[in-house]
Order: C-alpha cells, then structure tokens, then sequence
C-alpha cells in the first residue's frame, strides 16, 4: 500500500503508524540525523532519521534529490522542533519515481519564476503552495456555484461547443473544418440554454467552455474562458439579478468558510457582504461626467473607466443595469420604456466585469428585427428563431467568468494564474 493516510490526516494521529505518500520538498543532512520534508496536497510532514537507531535501508533512502516521488511508513510523534508539531520517524522509507532531469524552477517559492517558465512547466507549478491553493479555491468556487444553483430549482445541462453559426455574429469566432463544411467554435452557450427552457425545463445551468479568437494582450482576457451559467423561464429582470447577487454572495461565503488555509496562503482576506448596490448605467455615466470623466453615453466602460467608477462610489463591487442596446447582444430585451436601453445588466467584483445577463426577447418578430439592426442574417439562425414560433416563455439568465471571478477572489494580477492551461494570442499548449 503506498498511502494509508494523507499527511493532514496523519499528523493527527500522534503515536500511530501512518504510512504516506508524496514528493521530497526539502533535504537535510546534519550527520547524526537526517531530516526528510514530505509534500502531499493537504500539507508537508517532516520524516526524521537518527543514524544509529533507524535502519541502514531508510537511512540510504533518505539521500535523494527534492521531487523525488517516495512512501513513508512510520509513527507519527509529537516534536517541539518540527514547524507542524510533529514528526514521522520511518520505519520502511521506498522511492516510487526518481528525479532523472533537471527541475526547472523552486518548488519551495524561495526563488520567484516568471509566469510564463511556470506555465510552460504547469505541472511542476502546480505543486507550489500558491498553486494549489488557487485551485483549490477555483474547485470550490465552481462547487459553491452548482450548490446555489440547484438551490433555486435548476437542472445541469451540457451545450455543445461546435456550432454551425456564430452566435453572437461579428468575427472573433473560431473556424473549424466540420467534415463538408464550415463550422466553429462556440462564443456563448447562450443560444441552447434559452431552447432547453423553451423546451420546458425552464430553469438550468452549466459550466461550460466558451472561445472567442480576440487578439488581446490583456491580463484579463482568455481566448478559451469557462463560464458558470443560469438561465431562468418565468422571471422578471429583477428576479435574475437578484439570483445571481444570492449565487454570487453564496459562492464567496463558501469560500471565506471552507478555503481558510488557502486564503492564508495567498494572503488574502476575502470580504463578504450582505448584498451589492445597484446602480443604472446612465446614474454611473453623469457621476463619471460630475466628476473627473468626460464619458460619452452610449460608450462601453474600460477598465480605467471602471478603477474611476469606484472611487466615485466607495466601492468596487456593483450591479449596472439598463443598458444602452446597441452595444448589447441582439438577444436582449429592449426596455418598454426607451427602446434605447435594454434590461442587461453586469456585476462588477472589485472594479472586473465579473458577470454578465440579460432579459432576453422571447418574441421571434423582435428577434428579426433585432439581428437586422446588426446587419445580421435571420437566415443564419432560422433554427432559433422558429423555436420561438411555437410558444417561448419570457426569461432571462446570466453567467458568471469563473476564471476572472477565481483571478479577483485569489488577488492575483493575471487571469492566466487562475487557468490550469490557459489558452490566449500565443499560448497553446502544455
């Protein structure tokens, strides 16, 4: 057996034979004792061997490289030396894998590497503790999002990712050859989720990959992002938002609770509130044009626009709603009031785009109109046009960027941290 017990496991049973398994994290040899860190996901034990007493076995074991991949059985003993409180001391010490090239940067953080060396080297990356604590929060955060979904009645679906037109028009889509013809890859699941809740299952969600071919050098653009969605039948503007701030506060609480150690890790303290202001775009527009801005409406908020949105308010983490709809998606119901404005809305989380929805028409003849008015062509989404010809229910849904709202949760400067293998302009693999 090469594990009995994880080393976060084992460190609680003082006195007790364990036997774990994992990576050599340091090495040190002080003649008469030999001291052996061991790294595993849950945390580092530290294995001590005292010449003359272990067995010669254990003690020729123990002289191998960091990262060499090793199972230790022994008994766990407290130590007022060792930083966890306790040691193991082996009794059987086995090397799994040897370490045959070079590791390409420090494990243990003491020596920074750039980014980029990191991720060409993902899989030695993410056994550092920031790594993993990232991801853990990031697996957490998807959790917490499924938990709150299911909570407001939804039911998981799985879209497809290729699509024989682009679903929001324009052309950063993706071509692919699809046997005799054209096809690509998916920008938005939005079109499926809305036929599902036409279809009667009117309340669902999906966490799903989405790509757009953006050429951006950015640090919070992605050219392949995954997206927690929501998508609601029978509901009003209102009753979305009000969804998506009660999944979005339940996420982040989930996290402050069951990440603690993480967040530690990252030097991080997450900050929940009971709810998030709200405020219409045009509100935000004559308070950036009472104040230091000269913003023109109609235009789209930059991420210098939104640092100047914050110090407006007090705040960084908002609702805007009302929208102007030309520079909406086409799908969007337009106000009753002023078709000028649309009932779109976006959640801001510490001054990023964080989140993005809609009330959607549900009417085919304004869908006509609305894909004509972007020089669209209705023929290319007949299929989902004549889904509403037989009886669409109003709704709306939104979703949320789990790799950005990771990025903001986490504190890190670049979204690429927050990805496993990120894919943007230049980087396709490991």
């Amino acid at each position: 057996m090469y594990r009995t017990h994880y080393i976060s496991e084992a460190k609680k049973r003082l006195d007790s034979e364990a036997t774990i398994a994992g990576w050599v994290h340091e090495v040190r040899d002080l003649g008469k004792l030999k001291f052996v860190q061991v790294r595993d996901r849950s945390g580092i034990i530290q294995v001590t061997a005292k010449k003359g007493a272990a067995d010669d076995k254990v003690l020729s074991a123990m002289s191998l490289p960091k990262e060499t991949v090793v199972s230790v059985t022994g008994k766990v003993v407290a130590s007022k030396i060792a930083e966890a409180g306790c040691e193991l001391i082996p009794s059987k010490f086995e090397i799994l894998n040897e370490v045959t090239t070079k590791v390409p940067f420090e494990v243990t953080g003491k020596v920074p590497a750039d980014l980029d060396v990191r991720l060409d080297f993902r899989y030695v990356d993410l056994r550092t503790a920031n790594a993993s604590a990232i991801f853990k929060i990031r697996g957490e955060i998807a959790g917490a999002f499924r938990e709150a979904a299911r909570s407001l009645g939804c039911v998981e679906i799985h879209p497809p990712t290729i699509v024989e037109a682009a679903t929001e028009g324009g052309a950063d889509v993706f071509k692919v050859q699809y046997f005799e013809k054209d096809a690509y890859l998916v920008q938005s699941p939005q079109l499926y989720k809305q036929l599902v809740v036409i279809g009667g299952i009117d309340r669902v969600f999906m966490t799903v990959p989405v790509f757009r071919a953006e050429k951006h050098n950015t640090l919070t653009h992605l050219n392949e992002a995954l997206q927690m969605d929501i998508e609601m039948g029978f509901v009003t503007p209102k009753d979305a938002i009000d969804a998506l701030e009660k999944v979005t506060l339940h996420i982040l609480s989930h996290v402050k609770k069951e990440c603690a150690e993480e967040l530690k890790v990252l030097n991080r303290e997450l900050k929940v509130q009971s709810k998030i202001p709200r405020h219409t775009y045009t509100e935000l527009v004559e308070k950036l044009n009472a104040g230091k801005e000269s913003f023109k409406w109609g235009d789209d908020f930059s991420r210098e626009t939104e640092a100047l949105l914050a110090d407006e308010l007090g705040y960084s983490t908002y609702f805007v709603t009302g929208w102007p709809a030309a520079i909406r998606a086409f799908y969007s119901q337009p106000s009753e009031e002023d078709p000028k404005i649309c009932h779109a809305y976006d959640l801001n989380y510490e001054s990023l785009e964080i989140a993005s929805g809609a009330q959607r028409v549900h009417k085919p003849e304004m869908l006509i109109a609305q894909l004509k008015a972007r020089n669209l062509n209705p023929q290319d989404f007949e299929f989902y046009i004549n889904a509403f010809r037989v009886g669409a229910p109003p709704h709306a849904g939104w979703s949320i960027g789990l790799d950005r709202l990771t990025m903001k949760v986490c504190g890190l400067h670049n979204v690429r941290e927050a990805v496993m293998f990120p894919r943007d302009r230049v980087r396709v693999k490991p």
